[in-house]
């Protein structure tokens, strides 16, 4: 069989759509020793593509970072296959908060130098020594004391739409921005109980262990992020200090955790916390944009991406050829026209 997808994405995405079977999503992380992750990448791809498992997952030298969703009917022989991995035997699955079973549409395994970008040389520190995990009680509990400090060790535009409570969310468009800024801005308060969280915890889990190396004398990280959080606190019936959606990189784009809704649409400032991509597809613009303005702009961003939108296909083919069409983040400095 081939190791790759070869059928069309729109086709692909289609047939997901219109799909009445029912598939879970799940996102889980594993930092380990691969020595050939090229290796490794194509024998995952040939045993889970036949359990029809759909998704995006990052191979590299220090692991694998998977968000993938897999058909209720093969999910109990998924997890026996990653029981045959050894280091992924009882790896901690983070099953999704508000799932349709539309999250993925195809399977797309790559592999990275990194399976997240952090811009850290991982030599310099020990990456195996995280900051302790805290459970969703024990989390509660210590960012109520009034002398913890709470980061958001996501993106602008993940916290933009929902966040803890009485958290710290820099305004920064990569994690490889924020570690540097944390470090430099938390410097005179190294002494202080430091509790991190991200969406499922792959990333504070290398920047729990940075702050440790940084001199950081009290680290700690919510285990299994914000995923596992929402889940276990409506389980065991603990107050849920997370207020509006927790943004997620698939197409859903986010699950809803509370009522609460933070942000605003990006072109009328009117309350509304859906994201959503430019529909001039050379721009592709990730932005939040209410129904309102999604039918006055035709789902674009800007009068100029309505009128390019608005173009024969092949128009706008030429038009964005030789373009990046890679998605693009809406930041605090673009204006509505």
């Amino acid at each position: 069989m081939k190791l790759h997808n070869t059928i069309n994405g729109e086709v692909l995405k289609e047939k997901i759509k219109t799909s009445n079977e029912p598939r879970t999503t799940i996102s889980f992380y594993k930092y380990a020793k691969i020595g050939n992750p090229q290796l490794f990448r194509d024998h995952i791809f040939y045993h889970w593509s036949k359990l029809e498992v759909l998704g995006r997952i990052y191979v590299a030298h220090e692991g694998i970072n998977a968000q993938l969703s897999v058909p209720n009917r093969n999910l109990d022989e998924y997890k026996h296959e990653l029981g045959n991995i050894f280091f992924l035997d009882g790896v901690r699955l983070n099953f999704a908060v508000d799932d349709d079973g539309k999250s993925f549409f195809k399977l797309a395994i790559k592999v990275k130098n990194k399976i997240v970008a952090d811009g850290l040389n991982d030599d310099l520190f020990d990456v195996s020594k995280p900051g302790q995990y805290l459970n969703v009680e024990e989390f509660n509990s210590l960012t109520d004391q009034e002398d913890t400090i709470l980061i958001d060790m996501r993106n602008h535009y993940e916290s933009e739409v929902g966040r803890f409570e009485g958290a710290w969310c820099p305004d920064v468009d990569t994690f490889r921005d924020q570690l540097p800024l944390v470090v430099d801005e938390l410097a005179q308060q190294k002494d202080k109980p430091v509790v991190m969280y991200c969406t499922g915890g792959i990333r504070c889990e290398k920047a729990s262990a940075y702050l440790k190396h940084k001199g950081f004398k009290d680290v700690y990280h919510l285990e299994g992020g914000i995923i596992k959080y929402a889940r276990d606190a409506k389980e065991a019936g603990l107050k849920n200090k997370f207020i509006g959606k927790n943004f997620v990189f698939d197409e859903r784009l986010n699950e809803r955790i509370s009522d609460d809704i933070i942000a605003q649409c990006h072109q009328c400032g009117e309350p509304f916390d859906d994201h959503t991509n430019c529909k001039n597809k050379a721009c592709n613009l990730l932005f939040i944009q209410c129904p309102k303005c999604a039918e006055a702009y035709a789902g674009t961003c800007s009068s100029d991406c309505k009128s390019i939108a608005a173009l024969p296909e092949e128009e706008q083919r030429a038009l964005r050829k030789g373009k990046d069409t890679g998605v693009r983040i809406f930041s605090k400095g673009r204006f509505k026209d």
